[in-house]
């Protein structure tokens, strides 16, 4: 269960990251033309989406940080939590918009990232 974890928490980590830096490196324009999907950008002004992309960063370094350096491995979970809460935000504003495929990749997201703090709290902790 362990090596699961590490390879779900490495991809989420590495998809996460690069839609972070993208947030925060493209203008709002560009990143919208990336895909059919990121029409969303227009509910947010560029500075919300900066915003959404430092905390996605902020997430990823918080869920493989501690853990590879061994210091408060607790938050790595806790990471999981807040990106998890970040995703369940995204399917609202997918609903409101009433984009129901794209809701659903959200939703799987926020699983993925639910069933990671689960693993790491309860199941397989970091040192555990």
């Amino acid at each position: 269960m362990n090596i699961a974890l590490w390879i779900i928490t490495g991809l989420l980590a590495v998809a996460y990251g690069a839609g972070g830096v993208s947030q925060i490196v493209l203008t709002k324009e560009r990143y919208r033309s990336l895909a059919t999907s990121q029409h969303w950008v227009d509910d947010f002004d560029a500075g919300h989406i900066k915003a959404i992309g430092t905390i996605k960063l902020v997430g990823v370094v918080g869920l493989v940080l501690p853990p590879l350096v061994g210091i408060a491995p607790i938050l790595s979970p806790i990471a999981a939590c807040g990106l998890a809460l970040l995703m369940a935000g995204a399917a609202t504003t997918r609903f409101r918009r009433s984009e129901w495929a794209l809701m659903a990749g959200d939703t799987a997201f926020m699983l993925l990232f639910v069933f990671v703090a689960w693993g790491r709290f309860a199941f397989a902790p970091y040192g555990g």
